[in-house]
């Protein structure tokens, strides 16, 4: 009977963690460049003194949805947005490299190029420095440049490029603070390969109408499992009254 208990118990406990999942998910859908979270369940056999007739539930992370999601013109000089595969590369407190597809940038008072969290943005160099005042573009590769004010029109000045990174994604995870990050979490060099669209952000590519649906059938999972410990507990109490008798 205790099985029974075993499997409805751990199972109906890491439902309500992938209902945290789900919500964070659905908080998530206007999020710029956010990556979806998915879990699964799996089984797990009892190891004690005696045969592994017993098995619990636990609810591994397979990983994160890196589907890219769709581009919104914004208009504004300082948005970019990774086109396909790709991560732009900011500089974290601790000073590691951290990953993300948000393009939303912004300058502080020094003209140094940050996220809107207030981290530095890497350029291939290290962190970009941007002159005061000055009207920039950011070309598809990355490279920032800008027109020096009384110069010519054509006195195109290239200031730096940004560290674009396209790593394995199975090499990838996600860190407490939202940005991903390398298994080891080794720095990650830059790729010719990726390109980005300026005056555009990545939208999340979190689906609403799927995190609702995700939301509703874990419900009616986690009323199955509360009806099997019930079921267990009068099978239980049945079979107590039956040796009574006898």
């Amino acid at each position: 009977m205790d099985r029974l208990v075993y499997t409805a118990m751990t199972g109906a406990s890491h439902i309500l963690e992938q209902q945290a999942t789900a919500s964070h998910n659905l908080a998530n859908a206007t999020s710029t460049g956010f990556r979806a979270q998915f879990d699964s369940f799996r089984a797990v056999p009892v190891i004690g003194g005696s045969l592994p007739t017993r098995a619990f539930v636990v609810d591994s992370t397979v990983g994160s949805n890196f589907t890219p999601g769709p581009l919104q013109t914004t208009g504004r000089a300082l948005d970019v947005a990774i086109q396909g595969k790709g991560w732009l590369v900011v500089e974290k407190p601790d000073g590691s490299e951290g990953l993300t597809r948000n393009g939303s940038l912004k300058l502080d008072e020094n003209g140094v190029l940050q996220t809107q969290n207030g981290l530095s943005v890497l350029g291939e160099g290290g962190p970009i420095t941007l002159p005061p005042g000055t009207p920039i573009t950011i070309g598809k590769d990355g490279t920032i440049s800008s027109i020096p004010s009384g110069s010519a029109p054509n006195s195109i000045q290239v200031i730096g490029r940004l560290k674009l990174v396209d790593p394995p994604e199975a090499n990838l995870v996600r860190g407490d603070d939202g940005f991903f990050k390398t298994k080891d979490g080794a720095p990650t060099d830059a790729s010719e390969t990726v390109s980005v669209a300026s005056n555009m952000l990545e939208s999340s590519n979190v689906s609403v109408v799927d995190s609702m649906v995700t939301m509703i059938n874990l419900g009616r999972q986690f009323e199955m499992q509360m009806k099997l410990i019930t079921n267990a507990e009068n099978n239980a109490t049945k079979a107590t009254q039956i040796l009574t008798l006898a």
